[in-house]
């Protein structure tokens, strides 16, 4: 851990406008992003008495090893910047509100030319509508019930296709839940206008719709259509169950979203109810871990910001007006930001009295009871993981605690198709995002020991170049002091004018940019012996090194005649064995993939700029791969795709294999997976 005085910048050099700061670790990570009215006070409150400070504001300092800044000319610019710099770099000591579950939306795709009505979950997209969200149960009903008035597509591009191919729609299609687009039934303008009116319904207008088939039944009995008369009355019974499924709870001319916050020393839980034409349409929920000093408007402000800010049609999701239980940090250039996001003016506001107080207050009972719940299921979860890290550290012996371990594992088959897995644990929980695949050929795929000895140097040595490349982006973004600049920093700070002055350049993710504090690998003496000696050979003097060996679960340190058995009961010995078996997992099901690849492997994949439809043009043309290696240049060409070049090419690449391959033409084609002698 870095000494908060090493990096601690002079009080002179920090200027008094407002900016936002971050603080990066010894690997070039972000660690945290932060935004000031004033740089200058806020950066030296982390430095004048950092053992005063709170437990995770203590740890972020000391966890970090320098610290930038970034000057703009007023704080909206400092609330954008701070947010785009959140988003981009996802600190580890920033709050991130995470959904407390993953709710279901319901979905039009109006960027489609036929669009689509679906249950989507999961990261938001362009040119989508999105309603809710809703629990599983109610969506599947919801949507199952407004197909039968408006008969929107909902079948998938597949079956799409496949039906305007064959000319017939799919079932639904037959049962009238689907205009059928496909085959021409409506025409594509009368199916988007049909998903409008399914957008408008779920928008709030369904007074409209409802009113506008009671008219039309009034006709239809009056015409003595008795039959569409019926159909009509139970299209606006199955409008009415929609519309009167929520409860009304404030004007019917009410769009909001209310936001509740219980709290706690460490946790926080966040609920919304969406409020559409008066009804709640729709609940949601957030925990988030307090990881750094902030105050109950500071956390809003996050909120507003994280739950409006992501990508994705915001100018449907957000209402005119948005309830919330503090006003929160910089409300008025918090407003601002909202109304550009939705393109119309949204007010942010705290209710005091009457509906919108009462909904507020319940609101936050469901915000108390989520965090409840939270800390039930969660408490026997993370005092596990604690446990497990802590026995893993002093029964190993390390100095530092356990952040990041990293498990390797080598699979084949009597030594063919060869592969290795790597997958990470940060805090005790996979990281799926930073698992790793190798593929080993050559010397190293000869035995396991070569194979972990390459695997490691590999990963390690892309390690130390991205770590050499991030390096030498931070100094060239770190130019040497600018007399000028101080001047102009001067001049703004008595009242001129600031612009945004960017004094950092954002270094490029790297894959393997960030060591693990222990490599775990899935064998005994040899493999941890192998692995510690690529490190060793890289220079790489950091990182700790075990294996785990499977038949009697003992735990072997580099260069050590004897293992460290940890008690069977030990939830240190059962993390180490989870993450090996993960890896073994990963590793095989890598294996299988590359295994399956190669059996279906052909003569022709080999031949240069030779692709899979012109292989088909020629097996189709010429039978056999034996009469396309006995073929001229000049009948190659007769197959479709095929020119004189690429003709040239294949008749090199099949003399070029000489009498070996003339050789293996005589030989039987075989099936790998069934054994069936082919014939060629």
């Amino acid at each position: 851990m870095a000494d908060p005085t090493s990096y601690r910048p002079q009080t002179g050099e920090i200027p008094t406008n407002p900016g936002v700061y971050r603080f990066r670790d010894p690997h070039g990570r972000v660690v945290y992003v932060g935004k000031a009215k004033n740089l200058r006070s806020r950066l030296n409150s982390y430095f004048a008495n950092p053992a005063g400070l709170l437990p995770k504001t203590h740890a972020m300092v000391h966890a970090a090893s320098s610290v930038e800044w970034t000057v703009v000319g007023s704080e909206l610019e400092s609330l954008q910047l701070e947010y785009t710099w959140i988003k981009e770099f996802k600190p580890r000591f920033n709050v991130v509100f995470r959904d407390d579950k993953t709710y279901p939306y319901l979905a039009v795709t109006m960027g489609e030319k036929l669009p689509r009505v679906q249950v989507m979950r999961g990261e938001r997209k362009k040119g989508t509508r999105y309603f809710g969200p809703y629990t599983a149960g109610a969506i599947r009903e919801t949507m199952d019930t407004l197909l039968r008035v408006f008969p929107v597509r909902s079948c998938s591009a597949g079956v799409l296709k496949r039906a305007q191919a064959s000319g017939r729609p799919c079932l639904l299609g037959y049962i009238d839940k689907c205009s059928a687009p496909c085959v021409g039934r409506v025409t594509p303008e009368e199916h988007r206008a049909l998903a409008e009116d399914f957008c408008a319904f779920m928008g709030g207008e369904a007074k409209r719709f409802i009113s506008r088939l009671e008219k039309e039944m009034a006709a239809a009995v009056a015409e003595l259509d008795y039959e569409r008369a019926a159909r009509l009355r139970d299209d606006i019974a199955a409008l009415r169950k929609v519309f009167e499924r929520n409860a009304v709870v404030l004007a019917e001319d009410t769009d909001a979203d209310v936001f509740a916050l219980y709290e706690d020393e460490l946790e926080a839980a966040v609920q919304v109810f969406h409020v559409r034409a008066g009804r709640v349409k729709g609940q949601r929920g957030w925990v988030v871990e307090k990881v750094e000093d902030a105050t109950t408007p500071d956390l809003v402000e996050h909120l507003l910001q994280q739950v409006y800010g992501e990508d994705g049609d915001t100018q449907g999701r957000l209402p005119r007006e948005v309830l919330v239980p503090v006003e929160p940090s910089n409300a008025q250039d918090l407003a601002v930001w909202l109304g550009g996001l939705r393109g119309a003016k949204v007010d942010i506001r705290v209710p005091q009295r009457g509906d919108k107080a009462a909904l507020m207050s319940t609101v936050r009972e469901n915000a108390e009871h989520a965090l409840r719940l939270h800390k039930t299921r969660r408490a026997g979860d993370l005092t596990v993981r604690s446990q497990a890290l802590q026995e893993l550290q002093e029964a190993l012996e390390l100095p530092v605690p356990l952040l990041r371990i990293e498990c390797y594992d080598v699979s084949h088959v009597q030594g063919t198709n060869v592969v290795a897995s790597m997958v990470v644990v940060e805090d005790g929980l996979p990281k799926k995002s930073d698992y790793r695949k190798f593929s080993i050929t050559g010397a190293a795929a000869t035995d396991d020991t070569a194979a972990m000895h390459d695997v490691l140097t590999r990963r390690f040595r892309h390690y130390l170049v991205d770590k050499t490349a991030q390096v030498e982006a931070s100094e060239l973004a770190s130019p040497a002091p600018n007399p000028a600049a101080e001047a102009a920093d001067a001049d703004a700070a008595a009242g001129g004018d600031t612009t945004i002055a960017d004094t950092t350049t954002p270094t490029p993710r790297a894959k393997f940019a960030y060591p693990p504090n222990l490599v775990v690998v899935d064998g005994g003496k040899p493999q941890v012996n192998a692995a510690a000696r690529a490190l060793a050979e890289l220079g790489v003097d950091d990182v700790y090194v075990v294996g785990l060996a499977k038949r009697l679960e003992e735990v072997w340190l580099p260069d050590s005649d004897f293992p460290v058995i940890l008690p069977r009961s030990s939830q240190g010995l059962y993390m180490l064995q989870r993450i090996r078996d993960e890896a073994h997992r990963f590793a095989i099901s890598f294996h299988r993939q590359k295994r399956g690849k190669a059996m279906t492997v052909s003569a022709l994949d080999s031949v240069p700029g030779l692709g899979e439809s012109k292989r088909k043009a020629l097996l189709a043309q010429f039978g056999s791969v034996r009469k396309i290696k006995a073929a001229t240049a000049e009948e190659l060409m007769s197959a479709k795709g095929i020119g004189p070049a690429l003709a040239a090419s294949i008749v090199a690449h099949f003399s070029a294999e000489g009498a070996g391959g003339a050789a293996d033409d005589a030989l039987p084609a075989i099936n790998m997976t069934t054994g069936e002698v082919l014939e060629t």
